[in-house]
């Protein structure tokens, strides 16, 4: 009498289980579709290179990592100052300890 009531209550549990792991499929977000496409895109360039072990890896690494560096990050007001000292003390062709000098010259004048 048991293993009827038993049996009958497991299928159903079965059933509804089922139809509940169905519905929770999630659409990705935009992120997650956009980092999907960063993976396909470097993915076809490393296979195009016939890159195999560590140095596909390496390549990988290097593909996801500047797409996302560009994007998200400008350069921020201390490296604009290094920068335009840079450049000047290039044009100026300092070298050694005349362009040290002038490079920290520079850097308190931007300040």
């Amino acid at each position: 009498m048991r293993l009827p009531i038993l049996l009958s209550l497991l299928a159903t549990l079965c059933i509804s289980g089922n139809a509940l792991a169905a519905e929770a499929t999630k659409t990705p977000s935009a992120a997650q579709t956009a980092q999907r496409q960063k993976m396909t895109d470097c993915n076809q360039q490393a296979t195009t290179q016939s890159l195999k072990g560590d140095e596909r890896k390496t390549f990988m690494s290097h593909c996801l990592k500047a797409e996302t560096q560009t994007n998200d990050k400008a350069l921020s007001t201390q490296q604009n100052k290094m920068k335009s000292c840079n450049a000047d003390a290039a044009k100026k062709e300092l070298k050694g300890d005349a362009r040290k000098t002038f490079m920290s010259e520079c850097l308190k004048k931007a300040a």
